[in-house]
């Protein structure tokens, strides 16, 4: 294998491919808090990168070393997804009815549930690049990561610009969108 343009675009559509439901939790969290300052959005999208690049490389960890134990684990990720989105997205509802701050910032432990919850499916990208060297499968989680990062900045604008329109009832909206992708997940991984 070798670094060429075939390699880079495979790795930039992995990436698109695998940040949708990061993007889509991104929308949900600019509608949330619209007026979101420069360097939250910086965190936002950056612990979402984040998660992107680690997920493949630790399946690739687990096809190289604990494969066995990682295939018994595999059937339970779309039902976690579903069980982390379902909560987040829940808890944004009960805030957006309960008439909670909609300028509240997206707590730590929530954007790493979030995190976790759009980037375990990165997992198995692990699997598909089993046959890669190390430095390949570095590659590739990076730029997955750099893609990722990118469009949940693009989805937190997204969503502040369509949240300052719609005001109180935004954290309803994102809160039904986080459902939804949970629901997504669960479905699309189940069937």
């Amino acid at each position: 294998m070798t670094f060429n343009l075939l390699f880079i675009l495979n790795s930039i559509l992995f990436g698109i491919g695998l940040a949708m439901d990061a993007f889509s939790v991104s929308v949900a969290n600019g509608l949330r808090n619209p007026h979101m300052h420069t360097s939250r959005r910086m965190i936002i999208a950056g612990t979402f990168g984040c998660f992107q690049t680690v997920m493949p490389l630790l399946g690739w960890f687990c096809v190289h070393s604990i494969a066995e134990a990682f295939q018994a684990f595999q059937p339970y990720i779309p039902w976690i997804a579903l069980v982390l989105l379902a909560f987040i997205g829940g808890k944004m509802i009960w805030e957006g009815l309960h008439d909670q701050s909609e300028a509240e910032s997206l707590q730590g432990g929530a954007l790493f549930i979030q995190g976790i919850a759009t980037s375990i499916d990165a997992l198995s990208v692990g699997f598909t690049i089993a046959e890669y060297e190390l430095i390949f499968a570095v590659t590739e989680s990076l730029i997955i990561g750099i893609v990722t990062f990118g469009l949940c900045l693009a989805g937190l604008l997204l969503g502040g610009r369509i949240g300052s329109r719609i005001s109180g009832k935004a954290g309803i909206v994102g809160g039904i969108i986080l459902i939804l992708i949970g629901t997504e997940i669960f479905v699309t991984g189940v069937i």
